[in-house]
């Protein structure tokens, strides 16, 4: 260890590793090596992986990573099509627990060694991950049907004396959708703060609320819960939720066959749009 540790100490023209007090510390040098080490690191593990994914025969479990507001129309195709396939292949789904919760904007380390797979509308990139785009989405207001106001929230006055559900979710200090219309130069009245999108509609279905939510998880659950979906008096510009996937994942072929699923299923929602539209 004490002569490769020399060896790197020749190679980059910096100690990486000195003496503080009683213990030992890296040098900023050091530290800026570790997230690209890293990387390096896990790409050159999927050497060692092995050749082949039989899904007919596999019992993997796979961990996905995703927000309410897209789970309920990407899973039912996606186990459809797992189940013709691979009826053994299990999918473990959490919450999604990355941005905001860290500064950075990146996936908590301890969550992200855990994860096969993650769902988000963060078009940045997230460190350690591979990203594919999956389909656009665009928000749009959510009330039940009957609700007195339906033809008229296309209007900014109705809008605005409308009472309002807020989705302020874990880690967050105000709906997102507030952040852009405080941007505008616009607040709207909120009567109500649930932490997740399905709360919201449930919630709406039952009241006079109204919530401003991705439009496709309106259209997901409108016959269910007997809901519409209308134009806001202004719309944000549209969401492009992406797909994640570790780097040391890259080149595995069980995370290459879920993958290529995954992706379909993205590539069916944006053609139904484009039917639909």
């Amino acid at each position: 260890m004490s002569h490769a540790l020399r060896r790197l100490r020749e190679i980059l023209h910096d100690p990486l590793l000195v003496r503080v007090g009683s213990g030992m510390e890296l040098t900023p040098r050091a530290q800026g090596l570790r997230e690209p080490l890293k990387q390096t690191l896990e790409s050159v593990r999927g050497l060692f992986v092995a050749d082949g994914f039989d899904p007919a025969s596999s019992t993997r479990r796979f961990a996905l990573m995703i927000p309410d507001h897209i789970i309920n129309f990407v899973l039912p195709p996606l186990i459809g099509r797992i189940a013709a396939e691979a009826p053994g292949v299990r999918l473990d789904v959490t919450p999604w627990r990355g941005a905001p919760l860290q500064a950075s904007g990146a996936i908590a380390p301890d969550i992200a060694r855990r994860v096969d797979f993650a769902f988000n509308c963060r078009p940045g990139a997230l460190p350690g991950f591979h990203r594919q785009g999956l389909f656009g989405d665009v928000d749009m207001l959510a009330v039940r049907r009957g609700h007195p106001q339906a033809t008229k929230l296309k209007q900014m006055k109705v809008f605005l004396a409308a009472r309002h559900v807020a989705v302020i979710g874990r880690g967050q200090d105000e709906d997102l959708i507030d952040s852009w219309l405080q941007q505008q130069g616009i607040q709207r009245r909120i009567a109500l703060s649930v932490p997740s999108y399905l709360q919201a509609l449930h919630t709406v279905a039952q009241s006079d609320l109204v919530a401003f939510v991705p439009g496709r998880l309106i259209a997901s659950l409108s016959r269910q819960l007997d809901l519409l979906a209308l134009a806001p008096p202004l719309q944000p510009e549209g969401d492009e939720e992406y797909l994640f996937w570790p780097v040391r994942h890259q080149n595995d072929p069980g995370s290459l066959w879920l993958r290529r699923h995954i992706i379909a299923v993205g590539r069916d929602l944006d053609r139904q749009k484009r039917k639909a539209g």
